[in-house]
């Protein structure tokens, strides 16, 4: 098997890789182990060192990494630059606070001595997709690497490239040579992979299908899974939000990426006292965005990541239109090469349209209008996914509310939308996973949380004196 680049920009053919063979990929298992077991022994400040020069690289190569973020999966240039520099956070991040989340912790009060130890648990298998190549990784690397674990990448197969440039960026920052590993293989061999008995866990970014098959295949072995999958995030805009403020946005934060973000804003649950000027100033943003060649940097929208991505995308527009939904913007896929489609805004869109039900994985906004606020909640958790959301109102109170008990997933933002964070867990409930990345409890995930009891050795119990007979 070969996996072979084709430019999303232009359809061009470039670099092709020669896949791993089962014994190749079972051997870098192996290796990846036995990196481990010498790893586990690293004190911190090793650990850390190493860690903070892959953040150096990070930053000296960003553009060079970026160009290839963008050959391989279209990511605007300006985008692809600013990925790689957020990895090198994500490092630092982890080598300032990881032996502070990793310290253990004493249980008291107790006669003996308690604490909570965490140990690593071995070679851990990362199943990534291509949206944010370097990123998605990393939000498993830098936690799992910190805490003394091997890493074996699955990527997705149209960012060959960017799966061997996180291996070598490793190897040159002083980790050891086997203890992070790029299995170039297909999504077939996964299964066979998750039953190698030295590798202990699983963590998956994609689709919630993929989710499902890794978590029965992981759950039928025993073995630890963490699913970040879909999402369809809901943004509630009420009669008091400062419409020109959350329209703008609304339209930044559904094209992120071209629209290709689990996390991006894709459903706008409007309230229907302002929903006419909203979709206005939405459609105004949306199309304010510059359309074109993804190397160039004033670039705001480059290609879908391929071909079959953008049909599947253009369906859902014409199905939902055929169902009911009325175009406001966009909703036609342009001449010329590339896997291009323009940002695209629905309105009247209700249930049954695949605006509505499904995930929308491109620059395709749904706006959707509700009665008052508990309609417009009502609206935001009928869906099966809980990635992510959003309150926009100048009631700061209201917004809290409902987002804390409100929105059902896993993050919430009031007058703003959804990004990922170091400092901050990030995964969904529902149909979108299960178990968090990022902050301290990303790093729990891959570690053995064990309980210590340590007691003095007790005397010994004396035999009882001879009662009611003689020698």
């Amino acid at each position: 098997m070969e996996f072979e680049v084709v430019n999303p920009a232009t359809g061009e053919i470039g670099r092709s890789y020669p896949g791993m063979s089962k014994e190749e990929w079972s051997e870098a298992v192996v290796a990846a182990h036995a990196a481990h077991l010498e790893w586990r022994k690293t004190d911190f400040a090793t650990r850390a060192g190493a860690m903070r020069q892959t953040a150096r690289i990070l930053r000296m190569r960003a553009r060079e990494f970026g160009r290839l973020m963008t050959e391989e999966m279209g990511k605007p240039i300006k985008d692809a630059i600013a990925e790689a520099q957020k990895c090198a956070l994500g490092c630092e991040y982890y080598a300032d606070n990881a032996e502070r989340f990793l310290a253990s912790q004493i249980v008291e009060p107790a006669p003996k001595k308690s604490f909570v130890a965490f140990q690593p648990i071995g070679v851990v298998l990362a199943v990534m997709p291509w949206n944010f190549p370097f990123w998605q990784v990393f939000r498993f690397a830098a936690p799992a690497l910190m805490a003394g674990n091997a890493g074996v990448l699955k990527h997705a197969s149209n960012v060959p490239g960017c799966a061997l440039g996180i291996e070598n960026l490793f190897r040159e920052a002083g980790f050891p040579e086997h203890l992070f590993r790029t299995l170039l293989v297909g999504s077939r061999d996964v299964a066979d992979i998750i039953e190698h008995k030295l590798v202990r866990a699983v963590t998956l970014t994609g689709s919630t299908p993929a989710g499902r098959a890794v978590a029965a295949k992981a759950g039928s072995l025993l073995k630890k899974s963490v699913l970040e999958l879909g999402g369809s995030d809901p943004y509630l805009i009420l009669g008091d939000a400062d419409l020109e403020f959350a329209a703008a946005a609304c339209a930044k934060g559904r094209l992120v990426n071209t629209g290709q973000s689990c996390i991006a804003a894709k459903r706008f649950i409007v309230l229907e006292e302002v929903r006419a000027r909203f979709e206005t100033l939405l459609v105004e943003n949306m199309n304010a965005a510059k359309m074109g060649d993804p190397m160039i940097e004033t670039t705001d929208i480059g290609p879908l990541a391929r071909h079959d991505l953008r049909d599947e995308l253009h369906k859902q527009v014409v199905d939902s239109i055929a169902k009911g939904a009325k175009l406001l913007s966009g909703g036609q896929i342009p001449s010329g090469p590339g896997a291009y489609y323009p940002p695209t805004v629905l309105t009247n869109v209700t249930k049954g349209m695949p605006a509505y039900d499904e995930e929308i994985f491109g620059p395709v906004a749904a706006v959707i209008s509700a009665k008052n606020v508990d309609d417009a909640l009502r609206i935001a958790n009928d869906s099966p996914f809980g990635l992510g959301g959003g309150v926009f109102t100048a009631d700061l109170a209201l917004g809290e509310r409902l987002a804390v008990e409100g929105i059902e997933s896993g993050s919430v933002f009031v007058n703003g939308t959804v990004v990922s964070d170091p400092k901050l867990p990030f995964g969904g409930v529902k149909e979108s996973g299960y178990g968090r990345e990022l902050s301290s409890f990303g790093i729990h995930e891959f570690v053995n949380i064990k309980s210590i009891v340590v007691s003095a050795q007790a005397a010994p119990v004396k035999a009882p004196p001879n009662v009611g007979h003689s020698e």
